[in-house]
């Protein structure tokens, strides 16, 4: 089951809706076929398991897989179906699907064909592997990672906006690597306005690069900015009807997507914008500044989990910009509160992650 895990995540940011699933097939304490879900609409990897194995090998083998076969017609055939015609005689599961099209379903189908089922071998991690796909495939919303990088002493750029670079060379390849694995990310218009980002993949080898979202309630973004002169198509601007209806027509006319958002508390309402998102089939989302965008998305309960980058340095300055700006919180007893942390040195910072409580 680790094995088939390991494999599961070789899909990771290729098979977004859809979770991420690995099988190995076992006769006689020995892997005969291995393979993952590779790529959205690609076959399923209980299929690309047991396929090119002899059916005379495949017979009376032990399949393990992380998540419960399918029992339904989807973008491809039952996975059931395939498991009960080559014979297979035991499938040991990782978690059952939470998809209410399966959610038992498989199970329940293997079982009366004969089959011995084990389920809940490793659960907890592969649920966790897949919690993007959990709670998107329970909700429609997307699963949304708020990501911070910042100094000792809580400071994301120094008082005159500096803000490169914050943290080292390996956490940086390690947002990139998020970017990645997510399928949005999203930004207020001062970061763009300051920073001009790109917010796409620049490593080597193949990447997907995400959509990528501008929370910009006043239509302030340039034209000249890089994310609508760069990949405009993959650029998503969330304004209200403050903005000036000319410039966003000229920010379509540059390829990027307009998205009229009510207003909430003055600034464009982040929970319409989530739930909008994820209508597009978006199942996840990247929040990677700035402090105003930040604390407005934890105000308003969109956050799932919190990856924060701790480099060690220290900028001080009273106006320098923080982590989380906005209003803040009046008292101690309503901050809000991570859990199951988990430490990790990442290069000279410390990675700190969390899901909120």
């Amino acid at each position: 089951m680790r094995r088939a895990v390991n494999l599961a995540k070789r899909g990771a940011g290729w098979v977004n809706p859809n979770p991420m699933v690995g099988a190995v097939l076992v006769r006689y304490d020995r892997i005969i076929g291995e393979g993952f879900h590779e790529f959205f609409g690609g076959s399923h990897a209980e299929v690309n398991a047991i396929n090119g194995v002899p059916s005379d090998q495949v017979a009376g083998s032990t399949l393990y897989v992380t998540l419960e076969p399918c029992a339904h017609e989807g973008k491809t055939a039952p996975c059931v179906n395939l498991i009960i015609e080559r014979k297979i005689a035991k499938v040991v599961i990782g978690m059952t699907d939470p998809n209410p099209l399966v959610d038992g379903k498989g199970i329940a189908f293997l079982r009366s064909a004969g089959i011995q089922v084990q389920v809940g071998l490793m659960e907890q991690i592969v649920r966790q592997m897949n919690e993007v796909f959990v709670k998107y495939i329970r909700t429609g919303k997307p699963f949304v990672v708020l990501k911070t990088a910042m100094t000792l002493d809580g400071k994301i750029a120094t008082v005159t906006n500096a803000s490169r670079w914050i943290t080292g060379e390996k956490s940086r390849k390690m947002v990139h690597l998020l970017r990645q694995n997510l399928s949005a990310v999203m930004v207020g218009v001062d970061t763009v306005l300051f920073d001009d980002p790109l917010l796409n993949i620049r490593m080597k080898g193949t990447w997907k690069n995400p959509l990528k979202v501008i929370a910009d309630t006043h239509g302030r973004i340039a034209m000249e900015n890089k994310v609508l002169t760069n990949d405009p198509q993959l650029t998503i601007i969330a304004t209200t009807a403050l903005a000036d209806p000319q410039k966003l027509k000229q920010i379509e006319r540059a390829g990027a997507q307009i998205l009229i958002c009510p207003l909430k508390d003055n600034r464009v309402d982040l929970g319409f914008v989530i739930h909008t998102l994820g209508k597009m089939g978006i199942d996840s989302v990247m929040i990677e500044g700035g402090s105003t965008l930040a604390f407005s998305a934890l105000k308003e309960g969109v956050v799932d989990k919190v990856i924060s980058f701790i480099a060690p340095k220290i900028l001080g300055g009273a106006s320098a910009p923080t982590a989380v700006g906005g209003v803040g919180i009046d008292k101690m007893e309503n901050a809000i509160n991570l859990t199951k942390l988990k430490f990790k040195k990442v290069g000279e910072d410390l990675m700190i992650e969390g899901w909120i409580r």
